[in-house]
């Protein structure tokens, strides 16, 4: 069984963890996520940032999932 792959910075959105092909995989809120973005960037600015560098990053099979 792999690590769960955690996001740095971004602890106070961890919902908990779920399974991806039965891998234990980190489970964050998008909502949440892009609210801590929102402190040092404008929200266009903070979702452009989730779509391109946290959602659209694959960081191999222990990948994080974004729900919402």
């Amino acid at each position: 069984m792999r690590e769960i792959l955690f996001c740095d910075g971004l602890e106070e959105a961890l919902i908990g963890t779920g399974k991806q092909f039965n891998q234990p995989v980190a489970v964050y809120s998008k909502a949440k996520v892009l609210e801590i973005l929102q402190r040092d960037m404008s929200e266009e600015e903070a979702q452009e940032y989730f779509d391109f560098n946290i959602t659209g990053a694959y960081v191999g099979e222990a990948t994080p999932i974004f729900l919402g």
